[in-house]
């Protein structure tokens, strides 16, 4: 096999892709058996040059000759097969099945590696199946009352499930290929293994999920949905128990703790068990939105809605050097909505959320400003604390009823009396209220945001012109780190505590918080034997 890459196809191309190898190789359509894409992105930093590029791997006749013909081209070389992994039973004997707590990316990739391998573990999830949480989320954003235990942030697939099912990472690790193929396997698109910025979106996420969860049964697990754990029976640094919010108590030595980022009453009862936690620096702000129609114009100029390209999305980062703090975009969805997040009542909490197509009309991001503990102080759980501060400030800021505090991005700049001006309406349900957002957020996260703007606006005129602001975003990332050893990846006070995922703090999304799941499983299983070959 042969990998070609940096094959570079314009927007307009008529040729089908298997013609432009063969003129790449510079050999005939009919020597070419297979050709499969590895790689693909869209290169449109030159707006009257778009281009496809891809990395493509091909089954050619003649290999040794074709190679020869190119052997001085860099993009042109043999395609080396990465090497399986290979993971090890070990020779510990377990005393008691593993659980995983949390059915979010991290918990079902460890439960499925753990049943994969014969461990037959057991997941709790506190929220719903994903099916039962759709109905009590869609409830919510119709203005019914908030379940604490089933929510955008709770349920079966974590609170990825309700974003924009982004699968980019910047993590390698040899793992990811195999999550990825898990996925296709669940019912994710192929495209997934080779787009540069691959994406699910939440209707297809719900499907890929409930059927991730379907393995683990078929493979041994056992699921328990509605079912929280509450606390840790911890004796001489060892974990020996655990105690589920229906009562049982569960003798457990081997805990897989993937709780996501806002289980708030899981990260206090952390600390009143005396489990090692971190203080960790946060990002707080808005969400953003714009019509997709502007990001794609912005992005691809005359060529915006060629039906070869994807819906445009984009990245920002501003630097202020004077308050010391940075401002960047974050979970960018184009072609999606803002939705209400909230995991605790009488607080307002915005994320992003797109389904597969990308088809809505609008586009948003989170926009938001790097605080520390200047901000909030060096106690594990301030972090957590500032966060509750904002969110229920924000909720106030809406009228009391989860609408979003928010305002047009102009009058945001010029301290005018807030409104609503835009050529849409927000896609926030159950809906917005006009609020001065300087009121709301800490003055310098509006300071720097406010500056950030400006300067977004000389870089991509019109980026703070036909737009809306809605607050608040919150969420980022998890407010602690569970301490963990990197070796053992146990937490290092408690044996047998095994944080993992984005919400122990050592991830950042889907895929990475998938990928630190397996490699928590992986841990268990090269060290334990399993209960069943």
């Amino acid at each position: 096999m042969i990998k070609i890459t940096n094959l570079r196809v314009g927007v307009d191309s008529k040729q089908e892709l298997k013609s432009l190898v063969a003129r790449r190789l510079n050999i005939s359509y009919a020597d070419i058996s297979a050709v499969q894409i590895i790689k693909k992105s869209i290169d449109a930093r030159k707006k009257n040059n778009i281009c496809l590029v891809y990395a493509v791997v091909v089954a050619v006749q003649q290999q040794d000759k074709v190679l020869s013909k190119h052997a001085k081209d860099k993009d042109i070389a043999v395609f080396e097969m990465a090497e399986p992994l290979t993971i090890n039973c070990g020779t510990e004997p377990l005393s008691d099945r593993p659980v995983v707590v949390g059915a979010g990316p991290a918990g079902l990739m460890a439960a499925y590696m753990l049943a994969r391998y014969g461990y037959k573990p057991l997941l709790i999830e506190r929220g719903k199946s994903v099916a039962a949480r759709s109905i009590d989320v869609e409830d919510f954003w119709a203005g019914g009352e908030l379940d604490p235990e089933s929510n955008v942030q709770f349920g079966e697939g974590g609170a990825g499930t309700f974003s924009d099912g982004k699968l980019t990472t910047r993590i390698t690790d040899p793992a990811i290929r195999d999550i990825l193929e898990l996925l296709v396997e669940c019912g994710a698109p192929t495209e997934i293994l080779y787009k540069q910025k691959p994406h699910v979106g939440t209707d297809v996420l719900k499907v890929v999920v409930s059927n991730l969860s379907d393995k683990i049964r078929a493979l041994g697990g056992e699921i328990l949905f509605a079912t929280r754990l509450d606390d840790l029976i911890i004796n001489d640094n060892k974990l020996k128990a655990i105690v589920l919010s229906d009562g049982r108590q569960l003798e457990c030595s081997c805990l897989v703790l993937a709780v996501g980022h806002s289980a708030r009453e899981t990260y206090q009862m952390l600390q009143e068990r005396g489990v090692a936690l971190q203080n960790k620096n946060l990002a707080i702000g808005v969400r953003i939105e714009h019509t997709q129609e502007f990001i794609n114009k912005m992005q691809y100029g005359e060529l915006a809605g060629t039906p070869i390209l994807d819906v445009a999305d984009y990245a920002v980062t501003f630097q202020d050097k004077e308050a010391a703090r940075g401002a960047y975009s974050f979970c960018m969805c184009p072609g999606g909505m803002v939705v209400a997040s909230s995991s605790v009542k009488n607080c307002v909490v915005t994320n992003g959320m797109s389904l597969y197509k990308r088809d809505n009309h609008l586009a948003n991001s989170a926009l938001v400003v790097t605080v520390d503990e200047r901000d909030f102080g060096s106690e594990p759980l301030a972090v957590m604390r500032f966060q509750e501060q904002y969110e229920q400030a924000a909720f106030v800021a809406g009228g009391s009823n989860y609408y979003a505090p928010a305002q047009s991005v102009q009058s945001f700049l010029r301290a005018a009396e807030p409104d609503l001006q835009a050529s849409f309406i927000s896609s926030y349900r159950p809906g917005v209220r006009a609020y001065d957002l300087h009121k709301l957020l800490p003055e310098t996260v509006s300071n720097t945001l406010r500056k950030a703007l400006m300067y977004f606006e000389q870089r991509m005129p019109g980026f703070a012109q036909d737009a809306l602001l809605i607050g608040v975003e919150t969420r980022t990332s998890a407010p602690v780190r569970i301490t963990r050893d990197a070796d053992t990846r146990q937490s290092i006070n408690i044996s047998g505590l095994y944080p993992s995922g984005e919400g122990a703090g050592y991830a950042g999304g889907i895929i990475s918080a998938a990928a630190d799941g397996y490699n928590t499983a992986v841990s268990i299983i090269e060290k334990y034997v399993a209960l069943e070959k």
